[in-house]
């Protein structure tokens, strides 16, 4: 674990990578060692025609105030606020910092005889500086490492890029809505080039929306970064990785698809091949034959060399065109992948921790609320949906589903894999056992691989509420949880209804499992693995009051009552909370009708029918026949589409059973 005490007081931040000990700290006495803190000012080479934002990252869950003291030794700004934890930070701003030798300063609420405050000094240019050279021809150089630190300051600046109050909805339209905002993101233009201000008009999945997030800040601070060319799993295998590409290599980034792919598509002439799906973002492939290897002549020629990216929004395009959920869901044992299984537990689960749900999804860990007064912890993740937009969203079963399937591989929390370099030579992953021997991680575990549900849904309800639970407060807050995923399926038939008023016309319907996970239209305005979620949510509120029996000791049964006497007055509160929670949802004529929660539950059987874009939206709702709220519907599916969906697509949902690729 690097300390405080090796990193060097420098004119930018390129001083986060100094492994020397610094004459400026020596005022700090032993408070380096002990605080085991991180500065890292923003601009990378701060200067007085920009803003000067600093944030203080420390392990240990320090109390203090920081304040950014000016040269003429006024106090600019203060911020006694600390945020995360772990890791536990800092964040000041001054808009318009005078040229000389600024102090960021954290005073311990604390103090010991040893230390009372620590220093570091930041040089502000009176000039503007000349921005991060790189390589002639790159647009990317390597200027420090992945380690406990940079790790570190990825949290912190994960935390910080999504900060807001727990019981505020957190969602935008696009994901460079989030990165333009310059008061959360931190790195905004840190490079000095106005590189945040170029539009590249992406809109990132749910995988690449990780990947893009940890490219952005390798890029920003000079980190190696890769990813992976992955199969997705089919014919009973879990998804495996066949080639890894280095950001140093830019013009190999369009790759061709992995062997199960490249044996599918090597049809003989005389069968009928089936009917390729869009190339965007990703394909599945079809089932290889008993033998991975094909035949040299079987396969097609090779093909042209790649153009190679001359702008970071070029090359997260092509990262984009290769990742998708199966590379995060490679069985945990697998050294060859970009994310390994770590330990559930609160040191672990910190921002930035990636979550790979076993029916593809991702999600990434962004911020832990403690436990407090009877209130259970809650963790808060973001995700990328299809058609673009980003919300945030708590940890609980509806949201986060785990389930062990060979062919679905690992599903859980990881992190991503470290990337480094061995003495000046290529870029290369850490393997498992690497990691957990190395100081600046040791967190490889495969203890998720061998949970059964219940007990990885048991353990993250220790790791975020370790104290005994209120049971009417959290089934409350379990049941705010299902609120939250009912008004983002709003926002989802609600993009579907204006994309048909733009668009009239049918939305082409996938085959089978394909429904779930596909590309165009369909993918971004259909909501069945929305609503196979929103199924399972439902069986969880439901049931709370049984859980509660269950697991009685994890709960704080009032004395004089038992465990059957608490599920009675859940189920009476249950009731209640499910009458007085309401959405509002557009029909067919621009007209709001309101739902209460409860009337949502109600119609849980109906919801496995009601994901089809080309219905109107009060099909969508479930809204019973010839009723009033029914009575502006001008839209329906083909009958064709519909009897798809009264098969066997019926039975998975009914059933809670997600069907795999054959």
């Amino acid at each position: 674990m690097l300390l405080a005490s090796r990193f060097a007081a420098a004119a930018t931040a390129l001083f986060l990578f100094s492994t020397m000990d610094s004459p400026a700290e020596a005022a700090s006495g032993n408070c380096a060692d002990a605080a085991e803190l991180a500065v890292l000012p923003s601009p990378n080479a701060p200067w007085k025609g920009a803003p000067l934002r600093v944030m203080v990252v420390a392990e240990k869950p320090l109390q203090g105030v920081l304040s950014l003291i000016a040269p003429d030794g006024n106090v600019a700004a203060k911020s006694p606020d600390r945020h995360g934890g772990p890791p536990y930070f800092w964040f000041a701003e001054v808009a318009e910092p005078a040229a000389g030798t600024w102090h960021t300063t954290l005073a311990l609420d604390h103090p010991t005889s040893e230390c009372s405050a620590i220093t570091r000094d930041i040089n502000v240019s009176g000039r503007k500086p000349d921005p991060v050279p790189t390589p002639s021809g790159a647009f990317w150089q390597v200027r420090g490492s992945w380690n406990h630190t940079t790790e570190s300051l990825f949290s912190a600046w994960i935390e910080k890029l999504f900060d807001a109050p727990p019981d505020q909805d957190l969602s935008w339209k696009a994901w460079h809505e989030v990165l333009r905002d310059r008061s959360r993101n931190f790195l905004f233009n840190y490079l000095g080039r106005g590189e945040d201000d170029a539009k590249t008009g992406l809109r990132p999945d749910c995988a690449d929306f990780a990947y893009f997030l940890r490219a952005y800040f390798a890029y920003k601070i000079g980190l190696p970064f890769g990813y992976s060319n992955c199969s997705r799993g089919i014919g009973g295998r879990p998804p495996k990785c066949y080639q890894w590409f280095d950001m140093e290599h830019p013009e190999v980034t369009r790759p061709p698809p992995p062997p199960e792919q490249e044996i599918a598509s090597a049809i003989p002439a005389a069968a009928t091949p089936p009917v390729p799906r869009p190339a965007v973002l990703g394909l599945f492939g079809r089932a290889p034959p008993a033998d991975d290897t094909p035949p040299a002549a079987a396969l097609p020629a090779p093909k042209p060399k790649p153009k190679r990216p001359t702008t970071f929004g070029e090359y997260l395009r092509d990262v984009g065109d290769v990742v998708h959920s199966g590379t995060v869901r490679v069985v945990g044992s697998d050294d060859s992948t970009d994310f390994y299984t770590v330990p559930l537990t609160q040191q672990t689960l910190r921002p930035g921790t990636v979550y790979a749900d076993p029916y593809g999804h991702v999600l990434m860990l962004v911020h832990r609320i403690p436990e407090l007064n009877g209130m259970p912890g809650v963790f808060l993740a973001v995700d990328a949906e299809p058609d673009g937009s980003i919300t945030r969203k708590r940890f609980w079963r509806g949201n986060f589903l785990f389930v062990h399937d060979p062919a679905l591989g690992s599903p859980g929390f990881k992190h991503f894999r470290p990337i480094v370099r061995d003495k000046s030579g290529p870029l290369r992953r850490l393997a498992n056992a690497e990691i957990a021997g190395n100081p600046s991680y040791g967190d490889f575990s495969l203890e998720q691989s061998q949970m059964r549900a219940e007990e990885f849904y048991d353990r993250m309800d220790d790791v975020m509420s370790p104290e005994p639970l209120d049971p009417v407060k959290a089934m409350t807050d379990a049941i705010a949880s299902l609120n939250e995923q009912v008004k983002t399926r709003v926002t989802s038939v609600e993009n579907g209804r204006k994309y048909q008023e733009k668009q009239p016309g049918e939305v082409a319907m996938p085959n089978g499992p394909s429904i779930f996970e596909t590309s165009g239209p369909w993918e971004d305005y259909s909501t069945p693995a929305r609503d196979f979620r929103l199924l399972i949510a439902i069986d969880v509120v439901r049931g709370f009051p049984d859980r509660v029996v269950r697991r009685a000791a994890r709960y704080a049964i009032p004395s004089g009552k038992s465990a059957d006497d608490v599920k009675s007055e859940l189920q009476g509160v249950l009731a209640s909370e499910l009458a007085s929670r309401k959405i509002s949802y557009t029909r067919s004529d621009g007209s709001q009708w309101t739902l209460s929660l409860k009337q949502v539950l109600d119609r849980a059987t109906d919801f496995e029918m009601a994901y089809n874009p080309n219905d109107c939206a009060e099909l969508r709702w479930a809204a019973p026949d010839n009723s009033e709220e029914a009575s502006t519907c001008k839209r329906h599916a083909p009958q064709a589409q519909r009897a798809k969906m009264s098969s066997e697509y019926r039975t998975w949902f009914r059933e809670r059973h997600w069907p795999t690729h054959t």
